[in-house]
């Protein structure tokens, strides 16, 4: 299967989706499967993997219903409070509904630290054991603490989202280039190609800026252990499904059938057990 790893679904909200500003006019609408499927029909992909967007438990619960409704969801990438005093108890519940592969935390908004903090430490350790995943959101400037985070659980399976949002609009590189090769060791450690148009200009972009840095996540995960994910419709901010999707399949062209199916589907359904 051809697996778009990365998308998100929402009823638009003005105060649930607040991070959604006025320059972001575009995506402030409602964004359902019957929007996304005819684009995965479009493009050859036979699923996807749907990723919160808000933080609260009702969020997951709505793409589990969503994915119930929608046999092309092969997967639900939700959240939980991995702090909780419960959390044990909450995950072992979770782990009933098998549409949920995994959980994701909004750690981009949070202060340096929160990656390494304790309570958070213990919630992430009683995932492996469920044969839960857990999503990186990162900015660039949070990954050394990240790379101390995982280096913590060896035996957590972990994927770095949009990789890990360099500043491409600036055409900066060097820095988050020196960091993110030290993941290569890391074999627990995947990497997201997703996300990468939002991270230049929104407006004006050619291929051939994306391509350093896929050079740099290629070096350092292989072909074994990076993933294609839309972001849509976040994507939509910089370009159409087929904008973003043409950025990968392009740089790929020449890639073996078998490395093009790992990337664009089996990674993500080995990774996931989609």
């Amino acid at each position: 299967m051809r697996i778009d790893a990365h998308q998100h679904f929402w009823k638009y909200d003005p105060i649930k989706d607040d991070w959604i500003t006025d320059e972001m006019k575009v995506i402030k609408n409602d964004f359902l499967p019957e929007k996304l499927y005819p684009l995965l029909q479009e493009t050859n992909f036979q699923g996807c993997v749907a990723v919160q967007a808000s933080q609260a438990i009702s969020e997951t619960e709505y793409l589990v219903a969503l994915a119930k409704e929608n046999i092309f969801i092969k997967g639900v990438v939700g959240w939980i409070d991995l702090r909780a005093d419960n959390i044990k108890e909450q995950l072992t519940r979770a782990s009933l509904t098998k549409i949920v592969k995994g959980f994701r935390h909004i750690a981009q908004a949070e202060p340096a630290g929160f990656l390494l903090g304790e309570k958070f430490h213990r919630g992430i350790s009683e995932l492996s054991g469920l044969n839960f995943t857990y999503d990186i959101l990162i900015h660039e400037n949070q990954l050394l603490e990240a790379l101390a985070f995982t280096k913590d659980f060896p035996d957590q399976k972990f994927v770095m989202n949009h990789i890990a949002k360099p500043n491409i609009k600036a055409k900066s590189i060097e820095q988050w280039k020196r960091v993110i090769q030290q993941y290569a060791p890391l074999e627990n450690v995947y990497c997201k190609l997703s996300g990468l148009v939002t991270e230049n200009n929104w407006h004006q972009w050619k291929e051939e800026e994306f391509y350093p840095y896929i050079d740099v996540v290629l070096s350092t995960f292989g072909t074994k252990r990076i993933m294609y994910g839309s972001d849509w419709p976040v994507c939509l901010l910089a370009g159409s499904y087929k904008n973003q999707l043409s950025i990968l399949e392009n740089y790929f062209q020449s890639y073996s059938v078998n490395e093009k199916d790992d990337i664009f589907g089996n990674n993500a359904t080995r990774f996931y057990t989609l």
